[in-house]
């Protein structure tokens, strides 16, 4: 397996939630905090051509997830990287050290999703995703419990928060877990 037996000298964090959650603005200022590296998923996808086609129901790409999971095998084991994406179980477990799920209230990702042209079976999917914690139970059902966390997203003070939240922990961080 590549990069087996590395230790990472900087940790690896995944923040995933239902679109409109607030992970790229998150993970942008995180990264401005901390000097990790974001990688955001979607546009990875894109711009490699990661994927399998166009959903058309979901107006989004069928990523394949073991093209991605090869594109950043090598970066994952590395260390130091702040990982995008509204999807978590697919990942290698050893490769983040914290997986962030962020959560929004209904109403205030209703108006965010709408304001980006979400509207019929793409806006209810997310709308109901958000409701039952799917990503929050595919993130607890994925990761030891002691490395996820969920953080409430639905203000900028919110974002401001978890921000310094998760800067504090990454810049503290040590490879050996103390």
């Amino acid at each position: 397996m590549a990069g087996s037996g590395r230790v990472r000298a900087r940790p690896n964090i995944l923040v995933t939630g239902t679109p409109g959650t607030g992970k790229t603005t998150t993970c942008s200022l995180l990264v401005d905090a901390t000097q990790l590296r974001h990688i955001n998923v979607g546009e990875l996808v894109k711009a490699k051509n990661l994927h399998d086609g166009w959903d058309e129901e979901f107006e989004c790409d069928i990523i394949n997830e073991e093209l991605v999971c090869d594109e950043l095998e090598d970066k994952m084991e590395d260390g130091g990287y702040v990982v995008d994406y509204h999807g978590c179980d697919f990942f290698p477990e050893h490769w983040f050290d914290r997986v962030v799920v962020l959560q929004t209230d209904n109403s205030i990702l209703h108006d965010r999703l709408t304001s980006r042209g979400y509207m019929g079976a793409k806006l209810m999917n997310n709308i109901e995703c958000e409701i039952f914690q799917v990503l929050l139970e595919e993130a607890r059902s994925s990761y030891a419990e002691n490395v996820v966390v969920a953080m409430q997203s639905n203000s900028v003070e919110d974002i401001s928060n978890n921000v310094a939240t998760l800067a504090e922990w990454a810049n503290n961080w040590r490879p050996d877990g103390s």
